[in-house]
């Protein structure tokens, strides 16, 4: 079958082998991360796995890479601050701060799938030693934080749920069924030894608005505290809470609808109303916002939701997004404008 999804944005070929379960990269502690060495026209990652920036002159830079002298600037998050959907690695977030809008330091690329508040900071928590001074460090992040905060109450435990949990909790209990010898089906809530179902549906999901955006910024801001630490006195943090089409309540371009109705056709899950609706609105982005506007003020972070600004300087003839969450090059470039705008970075 040929997907308008190759057709319009052809770069997302190599994104979907750079996520491909079956290469998946899996990691002490973090769980999983990039594939590592992966070399693509689109895309391109180190011996670690890490994206690799491009500065002036074609300049590159990433953590378990080549490193300038002297300071470095971080942008962390999930696939968003990875880059997602733009044609090359050039277009990315990280490139575009670090070439066109806020080029007085090298910016290096801590954006990875599917990652979580907690595997944001752990990732830096790994790689810190491969690091110098740390000038400063945008978390552009936010989505990922809502989607597992509505995973099962029993996926949560005291770290919050992660991407591909499921997996995880199936062969956790596949070995402990091996050291029982026992036949017990997959699923089944056990009485006596505090065994947990292996699976979830959308029926499981929490429902409650409230507690999923208590949920999501807790974890959130918890672990800005880490990323403060870490840092030390001297590094400026800022936790942006990045624009996504509904947040921001863009009407789709024609090529945006095209690839949205496409990506709801296939979707394992089902259309995107169905299994995101709920948290896909602009009420529900502003509540969240205050939130997390509320935690980084007490953490001394300094907090930016870009969504009502980038909504106001496009219109709805833009084509910006590759998916609901993803930006083509253009998106990226007004975003890096605007970031670097909104935080004053240059």
């Amino acid at each position: 079958m040929k997907l308008k999804r190759y057709e319009l944005t052809p770069q997302m070929r190599d994104y979907d082998d750079m996520k491909d379960p079956g290469q998946r990269h899996y990691l002490p502690y973090l769980m999983f991360f990039h594939r590592t060495d992966f070399a693509t026209q689109a895309v391109n990652t180190d011996r670690s796995g890490f994206r690799i920036s491009t500065g002036p002159g074609g300049a590159k830079a990433s953590a378990a890479g080549p490193l300038p002298p002297g300071p470095v600037r971080i942008l962390a998050g999930g696939s968003t601050a990875l880059g997602v959907g733009a044609s090359s690695d050039s277009h990315t977030l990280s490139s575009l701060l670090w070439s066109k809008y806020a080029p007085s330091r090298p910016w290096l690329n801590f954006g990875s799938y599917c990652f979580t508040p907690t595997q944001e900071v752990l990732l830096l928590t790994l790689y810190r030693h491969l690091l110098g001074d740390i000038d400063e460090i945008v978390i552009f992040s936010g989505i990922n934080a809502v989607v597992v905060a509505r995973l099962p109450e029993w996926q949560q435990g005291d770290h919050g749920a992660f991407f591909f949990c499921g997996d995880y909790f199936t062969k956790m209990e596949e070995l402990r069924e091996q050291s029982r010898g026992g036949s017990r089906l997959f699923g089944r809530r056990s009485g006596s030894d505090g065994g947990r179902p292996t699976v979830s549906t959308l029926d499981d999901v929490r429902r409650d608005m409230p507690t999923v955006i208590d949920s999501a910024a807790e974890m959130t801001i918890r672990q800005l505290d880490l990323w403060r630490r870490m840092a030390g006195p001297n590094t400026r943090i800022s936790y942006v809470l990045q624009p996504m089409s509904r947040w921001m309540g863009k009407r789709p371009a024609p090529q945006e609808k095209t690839l949205f109705e496409e990506n709801d056709r296939m979707a394992e899950l089902g259309p995107w109303d169905d299994v995101y609706g709920d948290i896909a609105t602009q009420e529900f982005a502003e509540a969240y916002a205050k939130a997390l506007r509320v935690g980084c003020e007490q953490q001394g972070v300094r907090f930016f939701d870009l969504n009502p600004v980038v909504a106001a300087a496009i219109t709805d003839q833009d084509w910006l997004f590759v998916d609901r969450v993803h930006y083509n090059d253009a998106g990226h470039d007004l975003v890096a404008r605007i970031t670097a705008e909104a935080l004053d970075l240059a």
